[in-house]
């Protein structure tokens, strides 16, 4: 059984207290979900960080005001004490990938070593890549990349990825997919597909550190506005009995408001 409560703030659905690193993977929308949160978590005289351990598109100006772009650890560091308390928020990245454009992310340590700095108050990573798919699952010999220090991870898919096939299409890294949940390729994804690739040690919340809460976030729910069918992958979700997951975030990340429910475990 589960409970459902109306919330349209990101903030208040993931229960986010300052100090926190949280670290988005899987896929279906972790880029705008990670600005979508930095924009609620602002606040004066303290600093939020977005950045990746893997690699992302540069943000334009209006999801990220300030970029910081250095294979300087110690520079990074310096420049946030000297400046963070005036910025409200910064993408830091280590270097702009020529051949994609893309920009390359930071090392675990360092994340680590940013969220012990005065005016740093919260820490996004963007920690796995999907290829702009609305699932994926893991290969586990290199991602996902959780710094340890995360105290949150959010676990993201698109709700169109139910009923599409279980091909590389829609599905990124397919093979694996299929070998976790069970699904022969060409099969429909089902609710149940994408909760078992959720909720498996060697699925999307692979490399989750022990004493991280768990937070699935169910995005573009506009697919389906009435909201059954995410609230019965939701209630999949919570019916695997994850210990580490008490609640599931329904929302679209990219409108306002973000969210929409959040479906608790009872």
């Amino acid at each position: 059984m589960a409970s459902r409560e109306t919330i349209n703030s990101l903030r208040e659905a993931f229960q986010i207290h300052p100090g926190e690193v949280i670290s988005l993977v899987g896929a279906g929308g972790k880029t705008t979900l990670m600005f979508a949160l930095s924009q609620e978590l602002i606040s004066p005289k303290k600093l939020v960080i977005t950045t990746t351990t893997t690699k992302i598109l540069a943000p334009s100006p209006s999801q990220s005001p300030s970029l910081l772009i250095s294979r300087e650890e110690q520079e990074i560091v310096d420049f946030i004490l000297k400046n963070g308390i005036h910025l409200g928020h910064i993408t830091v990245a280590s270097e702009r990938l020529t051949a994609s454009g893309k920009l390359q992310g930071i090392n675990v340590r360092l994340v680590s070593r940013l969220m012990k700095l005065d005016p740093v108050s919260y820490i996004i990573v963007e920690a796995d890549g999907a290829a702009h798919r609305p699932l994926k699952a893991p290969d586990p010999t290199f991602e996902p990349v959780i710094p340890q220090s995360t105290s949150m991870v959010i676990p993201v898919i698109g709700i169109d990825a139910l009923g599409c096939e279980l091909v590389e299409e829609y599905v990124f890294r397919s093979k694996i997919a299929a070998q976790l949940t069970g699904t022969a390729l060409g099969e429909i994804v089902t609710a149940d597909t994408i909760a078992i690739l959720m909720t498996h040690p060697l699925g999307m919340i692979s490399g989750t550190p022990a004493h991280s809460r768990i937070i699935p976030f169910i995005n573009k729910i506009d697919v389906h506005p009435d909201l059954l069918k995410a609230r019965d992958l939701a209630s999949r979700i919570l019916e695997a009995n994850h210990p580490q997951i008490d609640r599931v975030v329904l929302g679209k990340a990219q409108f306002n408001p973000p969210v929409a429910e959040v479906v608790f475990k009872r």
